[in-house]
């Protein structure tokens, strides 16, 4: 393979992950830094000044002084097919479903509409500098295909799998556990650690799956190397009624899932707001993560994120924009109502904490932080370009920091779409342009 080196200078920002004697991310800073990328890699990092010394003279350098880089947003939680309904009405969580969501997703019976609806999300991904993300798409099997061919087509890193539901959804919304079994297999065998792909078991939530449907979905995570398995946990208290209801024998939501063998250290579950003492105990135990999702708890009224209780028991956290629910696709605006939320329930989510969970540690909870996540070498090269100049009072509040958390900080705040000026994937910018028109990704 012919050598293709790039360069990239800049501030340059990761983390190298957790101290052993910290409960703190450690992390780099290189104030005037170059990003060497071989064949879409990170070939090297540090300062300019030692690197620029070592570069083949052909080597292009882009100049991107003045910004900064950082590795691409991980998305641990977000439903693709929701996109069109994002910014409905905030009813109740299981209404919401029933008076959004469901009608949304069965149009996603139809591979012209997944794949057209695929191309916006992915661009609406990219606008934000999101680069890799945990994906839900319907319990079609077209729903599937189509998000996976398109983040094919763009060589985007991601995690996916069909929804699982048996029981309490529309008719058109509903599989039966063997059916479920079956279509995933198909699915593991086309996608799971194809290129840049992944795969997840995915039931929508314990409510619209039966007890066999469960057993099943443990049978697969334990047939399938590298398989995850992703569900939502008690993210609304009328939800957690439901299934004490429905699961009578069990002695907490979660214990549904721990009685099937689906906690663990693969295990990814969206919300877990209205948890038990034993539950985050459980969670602790079992090595499981957890997926915060603060702005669609807050739009859908569901409750607060207990920070300070999944830190003292060494729980996993990441971060999810959930949309539809969730209201934007900006990990700044999920950092700064997850800080919100935090100071709610009287706990000081730090900037350095916040961009951990939205880098490295999305990707390390996605089982894919050996491959992306920040900037060792041999890494893929997904990393995003900031210009905090794109916003006035912005720009204006980081020329009065004093130090590199203050930056962050502001950044998590007042920071959105505009501010990013380059997403790179692979080393090559994939940033679309803004149009009017849906990018249907067809072809």
């Amino acid at each position: 393979m012919t050598k293709k080196i790039k360069a990239f200078r800049a501030s340059i920002f990761h983390f190298r992950g957790f101290d052993a004697k910290s409960s703190y991310p450690s992390y780099e800073y290189v104030e005037d830094g170059l990003l060497i990328i071989e064949n879409g890699v990170v070939k090297d990092m540090g300062s300019f000044s030692k690197l620029k010394r070592i570069l083949p003279p052909e080597t292009s350098v882009t100049d991107y002084s003045g910004r900064i880089i950082m590795p691409g947003f991980v998305d641990a939680h977000i439903h693709y097919p929701q996109t069109d309904i994002i910014a409905s009405h905030g009813k109740q969580l299981l209404d919401w479903l029933k008076d959004y969501t469901y009608p949304a997703e069965i149009k996603f019976n139809d591979y012209h509409h997944c794949r057209n609806t695929a191309g916006f999300f992915f661009d609406e991904l990219l606008r934000n500098g999101t680069t890799s993300a945990l994906i839900l798409p319907t319990v079609h099997v077209e729903s599937v295909y189509a998000i996976f061919e398109t983040a094919e087509n763009r060589e985007m890193r991601i995690v996916s799998g069909k929804i699982l539901m048996d029981r309490n959804a529309p008719p058109e919304l509903r599989d039966t556990a063997e059916q479920g079994y079956h279509d995933m297999k198909s699915i593991i065998d086309r996608w799971h650690m194809k290129n840049r792909l992944s795969c997840a078991v995915i039931p929508r939530f314990a409510l619209t799956s039966s007890e066999e449907q469960l057993e099943m979905a443990s049978n697969l995570v334990k047939e399938t190397p590298g398989l995850l398995f992703h569900t939502h946990l008690s993210e609304n208290k009328n939800e957690v009624g439901a299934i004490a209801k429905q699961f009578p024998w069990s002695r907490s939501y979660l214990d549904v899932y721990d009685h099937y063998g689906l906690t663990g250290p693969k295990s990814v579950f969206a919300h877990g707001i209205h948890l038990e003492e034993r539950d985050y105990r459980c969670l602790a135990e079992t090595g499981s993560s957890i997926a915060l999702c603060p702005t669609s708890n807050l739009f859908l009224g569901s409750g607060l994120f207990d920070m300070k209780n999944m830190e003292s028991h060494h729980i996993r956290t990441s971060l999810g924009t959930d949309v539809g629910a969730g209201t934007s696709f900006s990990m700044f605006k999920t950092m700064a109502e997850a800080y919100k939320v935090c100071q709610l329930k009287g706990y000081s989510l730090s900037s350095t904490q916040a961009f951990y969970m939205a880098t490295l540690g999305g990707a390390e909870i996605l089982g894919i932080g050996h491959k992306i996540g920040n900037f060792e070498k041999g890494k893929e090269a997904d990393f995003i370009v900031i210009n905090p100049g794109k916003i006035p009072i912005l720009e204006r509040r980081i020329a009065n920091a004093c130090h590199l958390e203050e930056i962050l900080f502001a950044l998590m705040i007042l920071g959105d779409d505009r501010i990013i000026e380059h997403c790179h994937i692979l080393g090559e910018d994939r940033k679309p342009p803004y149009s009017k028109s849906l990018n249907a990704d067809i072809g």
